[in-house]
């Protein structure tokens, strides 16, 4: 998805700033949590009734992003291995 950022907004008077998804107060953090531990987008989507699929594929967008720009894993340690 190229256009994810027309499905997320961010605004320093709502939700603290946090990145969000546009029209609504959900945080992309939160749906992106609960994928990582193995929700499924119907439950997702049942658990947050403002949320659109095209949302959910916003934030799997903008994670994918994410990762392409930051690296946090910790490096090797030669020793170790």
């Amino acid at each position: 998805m190229r256009d994810y950022w027309k499905y997320l907004d961010s605004d320093p008077k709502v939700c603290h700033g946090q990145l969000r998804f546009r029209g609504t107060r959900v945080m992309v953090y939160l749906v992106l949590d609960a994928l990582a531990e193995g929700a499924t987008e119907d439950e997702v989507l049942a658990a947050y009734p403002t949320v659109t699929r095209d949302h959910l594929r916003a934030a799997i967008a903008y994670g994918a992003q994410v990762a392409r720009e930051e690296t946090f894993l910790p490096l090797v340690d030669e020793q170790t291995s």
